[in-house]
């Protein structure tokens, strides 16, 4: 790591930080008013190329709704894909669902109460990507049956 690289911690700090946000649909304009700082500066800090201050930190956690830990979730677990579970722990899920569409998406199965409901589109959209062998559906999913549309 050279001097002027960013650090893995900063940089997953500023990941957090920067899924918070988009979780909140806040601006970064609107964030920086909050921490007294530009909107410039909080792109930094999500980058990771600069480092947030403990302070700051502090007060990104009470404008967020999160502990301070919260920046911190995952960064003593390795990063690691478990092949045949369809499970991956990595950036390029929290960058997606930081995206709009991934944000959307993510509402929208909130907003579906019926597990069964849920159950089903899991396995459309497993069916859809490739993945329907890679994750057995549990024993409840397995004799339920379908749920009719009218």
């Amino acid at each position: 790591m050279t001097k002027k690289s960013p650090h893995a911690i900063d940089i997953h700090v500023g990941n957090r930080l920067r899924l918070r946000r988009a979780m909140l649909g806040m601006s970064q304009e609107k964030l920086g008013d909050h921490l007294g700082i530009t909107f410039q500066q909080v792109q930094k800090y999500e980058k990771g190329t600069n480092r947030i201050s403990a302070s700051k930190l502090q007060m990104a956690s009470e404008v967020l709704g999160v502990p301070v830990a919260y920046f911190f979730e995952g960064t003593s677990q390795p990063q690691v894909q478990e092949v045949n579970s369809g499970f991956y722990a990595g950036d390029d899920v929290l960058e997606f669902i930081a995206t709009r569409e991934g944000l959307a998406i993510n509402r929208a199965i909130l907003g579906i109460h019926d597990q069964r409901v849920r159950t089903k589109l899991l396995g459309l959209l497993k069916s859809l990507s490739g993945m329907a062998d890679d994750v057995a559906p549990s024993a409840d999913a397995r004799h339920e049956e379908a749920p009719r549309l009218s």
